[in-house]
């Protein structure tokens, strides 16, 4: 019984063998990938806390320095950030506080830069457009229109894109082009939500330009074919 069932574990030991002779090293290079790839998830999950975690404790440096209005300060945070950790949603954040601070202190050319920073390197939507939007609105002010429509004319998340019709109104206006402007703003009038403080504001500049949205939506709602009137 012994001898049968050395007989056995011999023959199982070379099939082993022989199946481990044939697919050892293609099973091996399968584990090393596998595990690489595990270890590169975990590692690069770890990067990113510890990214983020040091962004927020230079964040706060960028904050306090635009609360004092130390301008050296903040330039040098705001750099070091950028260049540090660019890819966090921390650095678009502190371009978008540093770009309001030096706007407010008359500094235009680093607001711009800030934002021409976030417009370009963020990877947030949202930030982006913000970016986008006070952007144009610098350069709407600086009589640059070319440049102005050029950052509210490219695509926009559907939640910015009522705010970017009406700036493209704004500029359009400013050049003395009423008709286009009237597009824009009736496109804005039409995506902002009817509660919003801004769709008053909209219908104000239409109304400016000889239009009223409100009338012409009741008008359109009454001309418009019932149940009833189709029978």
């Amino acid at each position: 019984m012994a001898k049968h069932l050395d007989l056995e574990e011999q023959e199982q030991l070379a099939e082993l063998k022989h199946f481990w002779k044939r697919y050892g090293n293609a099973i091996s290079w399968a584990l090393i990938v596998i595990f690489s790839a595990v270890a590169a998830w975990n590692g690069y999950h770890y990067w990113q806390r510890n990214q983020a975690a040091q962004a927020a404790v230079m964040y706060d440096e960028v904050e306090r320095a635009a609360l004092a209005g130390d301008m050296p300060k903040l330039d040098r945070s705001l750099a070091d950030m950028q260049e540090r950790y660019g890819r966090t949603a921390y650095a678009e954040q502190a371009a978008l506080l540093a770009a309001r601070v030096y706007y407010d202190k008359g500094n235009l050319d680093a607001s711009k830069g800030a934002l021409g920073w976030v417009a370009a390197k963020a990877s947030d939507d949202g930030y982006q457009s913000i970016a986008k939007l006070r952007l144009s609105g610098i350069f709407l002010e600086a009589k640059a229109y070319d440049d102005a429509l050029k950052q509210v004319s490219g695509d926009m998340p559907k939640s910015f894109a009522a705010l970017a019709a009406d700036r493209r109104g704004d500029i359009l206006a400013a050049q003395g082009k009423k008709t286009e402007a009237k597009a824009e703003y009736q496109k804005a009038y039409k995506d902002f939500d009817e509660r919003s403080e801004y769709r008053r504001l909209v219908e104000v500049k239409l109304n400016a330009l000889g239009v009223d949205p409100a009338g012409a939506a009741q008008v359109a709602t009454a001309a418009a074919p019932t149940s009833e009137s189709k029978k």
